[in-house]
């Protein structure tokens, strides 16, 4: 693919928002939300060993904790996509909030394995009403050349958040215990709830969107099947699904024990190490999203890029021949694995463009599904491979390499009808701006 098989800048289209100090004040609200949706989604990846003494539970029982909130979360973002692009992002955004909070309590709480799956549940149902919700503000808020930064800057704000997980969270559980580390943390959620009712608006006044005729299922089967039919969307999902679930399964559950069982470190070792992913992930976030921005051509290479070395990184660490992995070539894979989110999303990057303003809800819940499916999916074979070799992570991590195959023939075989679609549109949208009367 040459340089010039994609755009190499955003497009300015007529009615852009003007962005400013107000849409930064508002986006931040909603980020806020986000935010704190993080902080409690990876809240168990701490937590996992003690979870597993909590309710005397294997590793397979452990992994459905993550798995059922992923599915839960995976299996939501259509239905969100439809209803942020319906109802708006305040009103998507207060439900999710009231939902994760509710969540977060009820595992505070739960005296048994059964109630405590039901309020990951319930957590990942409310914790999948932010992202979309999120990435829909700043399309109302910020111009369109502005995308891809804002993007990244909303996964840098939730990686903050699992900073905040590993850091605070962590030493909270052992400081308080259970209950009250996880019912006090709840709180955020309660103190960004008020601010979201009082201050957040879905749009600047005098961008109000195009009102659009819902017709029930007919709305919903065309929105989801208009989305689905862009190259740009199915190559954003493909890319997302590649590119993201070898750093959600290390921190959402599976990195601390590798690390501390397989690797024979400390818990205070290893989540120096899960830090560094995270601090990773910010840094390389603010990286991409500024390449990103100023050359569209870039997208695919970075996220080829990604996968590539994570691949490489896994491989040096699960086939050393010691018994341990030395620590630089941890600290080597775990900052590698910090690139795995701003590659993710680089897939928003590609449905972004691909549709109109009034599918990008629709649009961006698929694309956002491809990386939690792929994380679900990785949760269940590492939890099962465990139990069936004797925790033998070595066998058990392999899985990402197979994941990784899958959604590289994939993105290979989408790239080019993305490409090509993407410069018809750009030329479309050119030649109406030349008509736009003055």
């Amino acid at each position: 693919m040459t340089s010039r098989s994609l755009n190499s800048h955003p497009v300015s289209l007529p009615g852009d928002p003007p962005g400013g100090r107000r849409a930064i004040a508002v986006w931040t609200i909603g980020v806020s939300v986000y935010f704190v949706a993080v902080i409690f989604r990876t809240s168990l990846g701490v937590a996992g060993l003690d979870a597993a003494d909590r309710f005397h539970v294997n590793a397979s029982a452990l992994s459905t904790f993550s798995i059922l909130q992923l599915l839960v979360y995976a299996g939501m973002q259509i239905p969100v996509g439809l209803l942020v692009d319906r109802l708006g992002t305040k009103r998507v955004l207060a439900m999710g909030v009231v939902l994760f909070t509710a969540g977060q309590v009820g595992f505070a709480f739960s005296p048994s394995y059964d109630m405590a799956l039901a309020s990951r549940a319930l957590l990942g149902c409310g914790d999948a009403m932010t992202f979309i919700s999120v990435l829909r503000l700043g399309t109302r808020w910020f111009p369109a050349r502005r995308g891809p930064l804002v993007a990244q800057l909303a996964g840098l704000v939730g990686m903050a958040g699992n900073l905040v997980s590993t850091l605070v969270l962590a030493r909270l559980l052992h400081g308080v215990g259970w209950t009250a580390a996880f019912g006090g943390s709840a709180l955020a959620g309660v103190v960004v709830l008020v601010l979201l009712l009082l201050f957040l608006k879905d749009h600047p006044e005098g961008y109000e969107p195009e009102p659009s005729p819902h017709h029930g299922s007919t709305y919903v089967r065309r929105q989801i099947a208009a989305s689905w039919r862009e190259p740009g969307t199915r190559l954003g999902l493909w890319v997302h699904f590649t590119t993201q679930f070898p750093a959600m399964v290390f921190l959402l559950l599976w990195g601390l024990p590798f690390l501390v069982q397989a690797q024979g470190l400390s818990r205070a070792t290893a989540g120096e190490l899960l830090t560094l992913v995270v601090l990773s992930n910010m840094v390389v976030g603010l990286v991409y999203g500024q390449i990103v921005a100023r050359h569209h051509a870039a997208r695919l290479p970075l996220a080829l890029g990604t996968v590539g070395a994570t691949s490489v990184a896994w491989a040096a660490t699960l086939l050393y021949p010691g018994v341990h992995a030395p620590m630089w070539l941890l600290v080597v894979l775990c900052t590698v694995l910090g690139a795995c989110g701003p590659a993710s999303m680089i897939g928003f990057d590609f449905a972004r463009p691909a549709n109109p303003p009034e599918r990008q809800g629709t649009a961006s819940g698929i694309t956002n599904m491809g990386g939690f499916i792929a994380s679900m999916t990785t949760l269940l074979a590492i939890g099962l491979l465990l139990d069936a070799t004797g925790d033998d992570y070595a066998v058990a991590f392999s899985v990402v390499f197979v994941l990784q195959a899958l959604g590289l023939s994939q993105i290979l075989r989408l790239r080019r009808q993305a490409a090509r679609r993407e410069r018809e549109r750009l030329v479309a949208s050119r030649v109406e701006t030349v008509h736009v009367p003055a």
